[in-house]
């Protein structure tokens, strides 16, 4: 497994990380055997870097981790890092965003994955506002001299809001959605953050399952999947489901992508080699719900790169179908 490295930071992490919202909720039913399986398999398959959040499964997914890790040999356990985020438990209000709460916040998360220090926080979409406030960074510091995390960093929904992030020095990371539907991060932020040291986290990099070219309109998700109950944005940001490309268009546009795929390369392959191969990106981290699914995740890391030709189609695919949908909105 390829490696890359956090500038600001230091830190290495895979080229192919775990993401582990759907180990607390919001994907349909993943059993704690099954997350274990996940997390077992994708470690396995040379996976270093897990993303999670407080607020999955309200500390579900933190608390599973958690409990991986401490079955770890120490050896093992020490190349892990483990990423988690704050933010979202609570009004998304600016002035919630204070380091009483930042205690508080990573407080709760350090007992539910039982480590004394945070690897790396992230502040979890917050309000646009937030980034903007110095004394945001300020009280992230000081986590940091309290020795309550190693190292800090932000999600973001904008690239605007990326852009802000890099240009604060204690920021490791930013991570932010990206992928071959949501390309607009390619032309300011990836450069800005290349060139700041600032790591980039890819999230959502098969379109929560579009470029995976497993669904048709006969798919069906369950109730309690945010593929059915948030398609309009009625909980969170319509770009976090299906990388706010509707349902239909995306179908039509992943029937595409899948006939791009080179001979060998599945298409979440495909989708997964092209965001490795955007310079400036540190790690990307799909989801699985279940063990082929993190093995296969794992095997993109080994390549090969898409050949030009292929690059170039997926541009302008993208062009076609795409860029008006969504190239303006974040």
């Amino acid at each position: 497994m390829q490696r890359r490295v956090f500038g600001r930071w230091g830190q290495e992490a895979s080229v192919i990380g775990l993401g582990t919202w759907q180990l607390g909720a919001d994907w349909g039913v993943v059993d704690e055997d099954d997350a274990m399986g996940i997390l077992k398999s994708s470690v396995a398959s040379g996976v270093s870097f897990i993303d999670t959040a407080d607020v999955y499964g309200d500390g579900r997914s933190e608390r599973i981790i958690g409990a991986f890790l401490r079955g770890m040999e120490p050896s093992s356990r020490e190349k892990i890092v483990v990423a988690t985020k704050m933010g979202r438990r609570g009004p998304q209000n600016p002035a919630e965003f204070t380091l009483d709460n930042f205690r508080a916040w990573t407080d709760r998360s350090r007992a539910n994955l039982g480590v004394d220090t945070l690897d790396l926080v992230q502040l979890h979409c917050p309000p646009t506002a937030v980034f903007h406030l110095d004394r945001t960074f300020d009280d992230l510091d000081v986590l940091v001299a309290e020795d309550r995390v190693k190292a800090y960093g932000v999600s973001v929904e904008t690239c605007d809001e990326a852009l802000a992030a890099i240009a604060r020095p204690g920021v490791v990371s930013v991570q932010i959605i990206l992928n071959a539907f949501r390309r607009k991060p390619l032309e300011l932020v990836l450069p800005a953050a290349k060139e700041a040291g600032v790591g980039i986290i890819a999230r959502v990099p098969l379109a929560s399952g579009l470029l995976s070219g497993r669904y048709d309109r006969n798919t069906v998700f369950p109730g309690n999947d945010h593929r059915t109950y948030n398609r309009h944005g009625e909980m969170f940001d319509v770009g976090e489901t299906f990388s706010g490309v509707d349902y239909e268009t995306g179908l039509d546009a992943a029937a595409d992508f899948r006939s791009l795929a080179p001979e060998g390369m599945t298409p979440a392959h495909t989708a997964l080699r092209w965001v490795i191969q955007q310079p400036g990106v540190t790690c990307v981290i799909p989801g699985a719900r279940n063990i082929e699914q993190a093995e296969g995740n794992a095997a993109a890391a080994a390549g090969p790169d898409l050949p030009g030709e292929t690059l170039l189609a997926i541009e302008e695919l993208y062009d076609r179908r795409i860029r008006a949908i969504v190239h303006t909105r974040w």
